[in-house]
């Protein structure tokens, strides 16, 4: 009918949402890029779930895939290297009823960004933090990054990457507290799908890692990647993240893993025989930092100044 959305349907509902309605600006990221592909599970997810998009934000750092925010049909934060996770926790701890999304790649979060990313999952506010991954600095023209392959040359190891890559799998999972940990591939969009699904219906922190395509600065790492379904492991339970025979006949690697192990988990993330892809670990019970901290403030200024006094009384000095 003349006039209608593309997915209209015979259900009235107060307000509809369609894919329209969380588009931004043109993404203007490389051809071939990765992050195309996740900005569209995004925006799906959004529209699915029928999020409003003035009650969705989106943060960033610097990098390639920081550029998110302007993207997004959504509030957004664009701010500094590194920068990303502190600025959101603000957001959520000041308007707690708000879907938060993070948007930050392997050098933004893993470098300049670390003691951030520790707390941040430490703290395990409500939000969705993806990790971009492409192994290099993109936006800065191919430097080594903390998770660049030994081998790797860039600009700044011409002769190739001496040091092993990092492992963010192992040290998130070490974090106490941690809630949420996922990992898939950019190139197999029912499994993206699915992982941001399950992190946004998480109540706190879930971790993402998006293993990314970069076509102009990593393309032989990627192709590699890509051209060996072999190297990857794909984690299968009915806890896990929901796969339909598109993802399995894609991955001939697969193992049941129950998410809510964390012992096991952190011996999948170990292993480097193969690289695990699905969801590694989830506890929905882990307390959250905003529920804790909200404790009290709906108490006028005088009871909670008698409350502030108690605890000054039974201090010792």
């Amino acid at each position: 009918m003349f006039g209608l959305k593309a997915d209209w349907s015979l259900e009235v509902f107060e307000r509809y949402f369609t894919l329209g309605d969380y588009a931004g600006g043109e993404a203007r990221w490389c051809p071939g890029c990765g992050d195309h592909g996740v900005l569209t599970a995004i925006q799906k997810l959004l529209r699915d779930e029928q999020v409003a998009p003035e009650s969705t934000v989106a943060v960033s750092g610097i990098g390639c895939s920081s550029r998110l925010p302007h993207y997004l049909g959504t509030y957004g934060f664009h701010s500094l290297h590194g920068r990303a996770l502190p600025v959101a926790c603000g957001v959520k701890s000041r308007r707690p009823e708000l879907d938060v999304w993070v948007a930050t790649g392997d050098g933004d979060c893993f470098s300049i960004g670390a003691g951030h990313w520790i707390y941040a999952i430490r703290y395990n506010m409500d939000m969705v933090v993806m990790i971009f991954d492409n192994a290099i600095y993109g936006l800065t023209k191919a430097q080594t990054s903390p998770t660049s392959p030994k081998g790797m040359k860039t600009n700044t190891h011409p002769f190739g990457a001496f040091v092993e890559p990092h492992n963010p799998l192992t040290v998130t999972l070490g974090i106490t507290n941690v809630s949420f940990v996922a990992q898939v591939v950019d190139w197999n969009p029912p499994l993206v799908y699915e992982a941001l699904k399950a992190a946004h219906r998480h109540k706190g922190t879930s971790f993402v890692r998006i293993i990314q395509r970069c076509p102009v600065y990593a393309e032989p790492y990627i192709k590699e990647l890509q051209s060996d379904p072999n190297r990857f492991l794909l984690l299968t339970h009915d806890q896990g993240l929901p796969v339909n025979t598109s993802v399995t006949r894609q991955f001939p690697n697969q193992l049941v893993h129950n998410p809510r192990d964390l012992p096991a988990a952190w011996n999948v993330a170990h292993d480097n025989s193969a690289i695990p892809l699905g969801l590694l670990y989830h506890n929905p019970d882990a307390p959250c930092y905003e529920d804790s901290s909200s404790i009290g403030m709906d108490m006028t200024p005088e009871t909670r100044l008698q409350a502030l006094n108690r605890v000054l009384d039974t201090l010792t000095i």
